[in-house]
């Protein structure tokens, strides 16, 4: 290699430098130092193929544009060092395949593009040090790429942020990176109130159905791929309707449409071809005031419990026995239930019912029937009950609607306390697993409905994000559907329309 002065040039020998190697001169060498010039162009140096070295010492250029060395096949070693450099171009080095070291040290940059070194395949060296790098989701690809490298790598220190400052960016683990961030941003509005939602499969398309109890109808919704939108399928005639409950078997399609007068109806539809038609009236004596409906399966058979808040009924567990679904089991009389949830714990079936006159009440399947096990403390005043799965525990979101909202995890034998969330006005505090974000989103009556995401390395619900604009009307429920690869919330509400939100994922590190 050809020695390199490091000397210092003046102003008029530096733009006579430049110009010599713009004519095309042939040298092997280039040696640019102190110039006067704000920024590298893109085909910088194209009139010269046959640099094996470059130098750029105490420039004041402050600016690398993409395709800044195209051109320099043959360079080796490229040295940019002690400049103002504050931006760089991810294709900044593109095409440099014969490029054993590089150096950008001391420089002014707090971060490098993702896939600078793209292409780079012949590194040896590479010297990153005495840059005031941010330690921040911006280096989390560089440290992913650093040991991927057959390369040695200086990077120095971090400048910041605070709590990372003067560590070595070698010494920092990026498995503590939390860089993907998730958005929901609206997509739709259908036009009616509604009190439920709910997702299901039938013959490999995703449908939602909505309770829509003032439009007297559930309301089965399906994607429309020319339109990019959510369109009507079906409607089904329920006034007064709480809930509608989808159950698929096979080519069979059952709603359970639980209403507040005229009887609960069973919906059926046999065959794809054909519509949903009401086939049962279910438990006229016992489902007087439903409130809630849940699809659970018990033996290898499918049933449903239907919560009835009403003085004289009881919530009723109802199974398939041939063509229709009939009462098993009354549960809990005379306690005016306002919510049913079925889980499984310790490989078992259990049921929580939220009611208005005492403390949620758990049952486990024994026998054939469900029996009490046992209720959760501290939890007065409870309107809802829905639990999720985490790390293998399985955790509970208790709805009230004066007071605070709480997160409780199951230890084995009962729910415990684990985090409480002021709630004035919510009747629906729901957890979502949307791609691989368990959310748990708090609707609001007063405010903006409030979406957390469960972070498992602290346990606990963060907060991400509110719910809107628009403003959600007094929530009731929320449901998630994925469609051709995009993922979609559904917020159904009791005194404005239902709203539907795109769930995004956002690479913070990009």
């Amino acid at each position: 290699m050809l020695s390199l002065s490091r000397g210092l040039l003046n102003a008029e020998a530096a733009k006579a430098r430049l110009q010599q190697l713009e004519a095309g001169q042939t040298d092997v060498v280039g040696s640019l130092v102190r110039m006067g010039v704000s920024r590298l162009k893109a085909g910088s140096f194209l009139k010269m193929p046959s640099l094996h070295l470059l130098l750029f010492t105490s420039n004041t250029f402050s600016v690398i544009e993409g395709d800044a060395f195209i051109g320099l096949s043959y360079l080796q070693y490229l040295f940019i060092e002690d400049n103002k450099i504050g931006s760089i171009s991810k294709n900044a080095l593109r095409g440099l395949r014969s490029l054993t070291h590089l150096s950008l040290a001391n420089n002014h940059l707090e971060a490098l593009p993702r896939f600078l070194f793209q292409g780079l395949e012949t590194l040896t060296h590479v010297d990153l040090r005495g840059n005031p790098f941010q330690c921040d989701c911006r280096v989390l690809w560089l440290l992913q790429w650093m040991p991927m490298v057959n390369a040695s790598v200086g990077t120095g220190a971090c400048a910041g942020p605070s709590a990372l400052a003067q560590i070595q960016l070698n010494h920092l683990d990026p498995k503590k990176f939390k860089c993907k961030a998730t958005e929901l941003s609206w997509l739709q509005t259908v036009g009616e109130s509604a009190l439920s939602v709910e997702s299901f499969s039938y013959q490999g398309e995703p449908h939602m159905v909505l309770a829509q109890p003032f439009a007297g109808r559930c309301l089965i919704l399906v994607w429309d791929y020319s339109l990019q939108r959510f369109r009507s399928e079906e409607e089904l005639s329920a006034p007064s309707v709480v809930s509608c409950k989808p159950l698929v078997l096979g080519p069979r399609l059952f709603i359970l449409a639980a209403r507040l007068w005229g009887g609960s109806q069973l919906w059926s539809r046999s065959s794809p071809d054909l519509r949903l038609t009401p086939v049962q009236v279910l438990a006229p004596q016992r489902l007087l005031r439903p409130n809630d409906a849940e699809l659970l399966w018990l033996d290898g058979q499918p049933c449903f419990v239907v919560a009835d808040a009403s003085k004289a009924g009881s919530t009723t567990l109802l199974c398939r026995d041939g063509p229709g679904f009939y009462p098993r089991q009354s549960l809990h009389a005379w306690h005016r239930d306002t919510d049913a949830e079925a889980l499984e714990l310790d490989g078992r079936p259990h049921l929580l019912l939220a009611s208005a006159s005492q403390r949620p009440v758990l049952f486990h399947w024994f026998g054939g029937r469900f029996e009490r096990r046992t209720d959760i403390p501290e939890a007065e005043d409870v309107y809802a009950t829905k639990h999720f799965q985490a790390g293998g525990d399985v955790f509970l979101c208790l709805t009230r609607y004066i007071g605070d909202s709480m997160v409780m995890r199951w230890d084995g034998s009962m729910f415990r306390l684990l985090q409480q969330l002021p709630s004035r006005g919510s009747h629906v505090f729901q957890p979502l697993l949307i791609a691989s974000d368990q959310l748990a989103i708090l609707g609001s009556d007063f405010a903006f409905s409030q979406v957390f995401r469960f972070e498992p390395d602290k346990g606990i619900l963060e907060p991400l994000q509110e719910l809107g604009p628009p403003a959600l009307v007094a929530p009731r429920a929320f449901g998630q559907v994925t469609v051709a690869g995009r993922r979609f919330l559904f917020a159904a509400c009791f005194k404005g329309p239902t709203q539907i939100y795109q769930h995004h994922e956002l690479d913070l590190s990009a």
